[in-house]
């Protein structure tokens, strides 16, 4: 008598997944995803000053890439864990808008141009900066205008400043300067007023794995002319966390939260695409 085939033991079915579970699960995911984009390759950084006019308005909404400086613990949210050091680290260029995490208890992400390398000297006179015993050119153009906005208003413009527009409109004019570094970098400044704690200043000789950076509203950036807190100091190159590189949003504050329409009209979409 022949063998019967023995029948196959009918499949266990898969329990159904959770619903909820499988969004934390994406969560969870997307989470670490945007993590790794922050921390590596790219992250959005917004202007909250005018210490970087004129390139950088107040509202103004940019990208920072990662990967130019090395990574070290400021390359992370928020600085954890706290590694020593830098990995694969660079130093940046003379000219390079850079983002960095401010020194002292209080510290946060800040935006500034870098101006002097280790072993450079630095001075300012008269307005004019001293690059290693040489003087930067620095050449009179247009006045720089700016309409007054929500996020610029007559008070941050400085009543001196405040000027009508050939339109009528209250705008803010300041007188505008074109810096060329010895790299052939060249930007645009403002040197509102003859400060002598700012335009004229002591010599500074930049220590070994740090910066010396300046804001291009000369006169209204507390950047490394000044001591902490006063200032920035001297900024150890693992503070640095990315190099400016596009602006994809910019809005003049003109807006409610309750008007869409309002979110569209105080858009600046002439800033949209610029680099540096």
């Amino acid at each position: 008598m022949a063998d019967t085939p023995a029948t196959p033991a009918p499949a266990t079915a898969k329990p159904p997944r959770s619903e909820t579970g499988e969004t934390l699960r994406f969560l969870v995911k997307l989470a670490i995803a945007v993590l790794i984009l922050r921390s590596f390759i790219f992250a959005p950084f917004s202007i909250p000053s005018e210490s970087m006019l004129p390139r950088l308005l107040i509202g103004d909404f940019l990208f920072v890439t990662k990967w130019n400086y090395g990574y070290s613990r400021w390359s992370l949210p928020y600085g954890f864990p706290p590694v020593p050091g830098r990995i694969l680290g660079r130093d940046p260029t003379r000219g390079d808008v850079v983002v960095f995490r401010s020194p002292g208890p209080d510290d946060h992400d800040v935006i500034k141009r870098v101006i002097g390398l280790p072993g450079d000297t630095i001075q300012v006179r008269r307005g004019q900066v001293i690059l290693n015993g040489r003087p930067i050119p620095k050449q009179r153009v247009a006045d720089f205008v700016l309409p007054l906005t929500a996020n610029f208003d007559e008070q941050k413009c400085g009543a001196t400043f405040v000027d009508v527009g050939a339109a009528g409109q209250p705008i803010c004019r300041y007188p505008r300067f074109r810096e060329t570094l010895p790299n052939g970098k060249s930007y645009m400044v403002l040197d509102q007023a003859d400060i002598p704690q700012a335009d004229d200043t002591g010599l500074y000789t930049v220590p070994a794995g740090n910066v010396f950076l300046m804001g291009d509203n000369r006169d209204d950036s507390a950047d490394s002319r000044f001591p902490a807190p006063i200032g920035m100091g001297y900024i150890p190159m693992e503070r640095i966390e990315g190099k400016a590189v596009v602006t994809f949003f910019s809005t003049d504050g003109n807006y409610h939260w309750y008007n869409p329409v309002s979110w569209f009209s105080a858009a600046r979409p002439n800033r949209v695409g610029e680099g540096f």
